[in-house]
């Protein structure tokens, strides 16, 4: 009877506390659509982010596919990350991603399938590619992430390059258009 008490005991510690001390946790793991908080009780790193986020275009048409790579700078691995496009000063994700890479899934913000990516897993990552599809109708954007190092290590708002629709009209101070109007008469 006495083994049976501290096997249940040992059961439950492992099943409970365990994951969490290992260094993150293996349910409610969740980074919020909106804030990119993750769903837990510590503070946001304010360093330096050892990670980044490059793409593999600086400009897009509707419908173009854009290749997306999260990093870990050096060995400073990853565990977690909820990645999204976001137009610049926007505060909601923009076009949806394709899901190639095992270590992601993508998640539904704002009732839109994929709008963001998010880990799979709890492995440590030193690399994850998605692709973002671009949608019609969208101005400048970043892509922008929180990472999740372990419990204790986050940053959220890490930020790609400015990425730029193809066919964007810049528009200066005024409202005036600043596209250069070129007639040509033929004779």
């Amino acid at each position: 009877m006495e083994m049976s008490k501290h096997s249940c005991f040992v059961f439950l510690f492992c099943g409970i506390f365990l994951p969490g001390i290992l260094g993150f946790p293996q349910t409610n793991n969740s980074i919020d659509c909106d804030s990119l908080l993750p769903n837990y009780e510590a503070e946001p790193q304010t360093s330096a982010p050892p990670y980044i986020i490059a793409v593999s275009f600086d400009n897009f048409d509707p419908d173009n596919e854009v290749q997306v790579t999260l990093e870990a700078l050096g060995d400073a691995g990853f565990r977690g990350f909820n990645l999204q496009a976001r137009e610049i000063d926007g505060d909601v994700p923009v076009g949806t991603f394709k899901i190639t890479d095992p270590n992601t899934k993508g998640l539904e913000c704002h009732n839109m399938t994929n709008s963001a990516v998010s880990h799979a897993n709890s492995d440590v990552k030193q690399k994850v590619t998605t692709t973002w599809i671009a949608p019609k109708d969208v101005r400048e954007l970043q892509f922008i992430a929180t990472v999740v190092q372990d419990l204790e290590n986050f940053w959220v708002g890490i930020q790609s390059k400015t990425l730029t629709p193809t066919h964007s009209e810049s528009v200066n101070a005024t409202g005036k258009s600043k596209r250069k109007v070129c007639f040509s008469v033929f004779e």
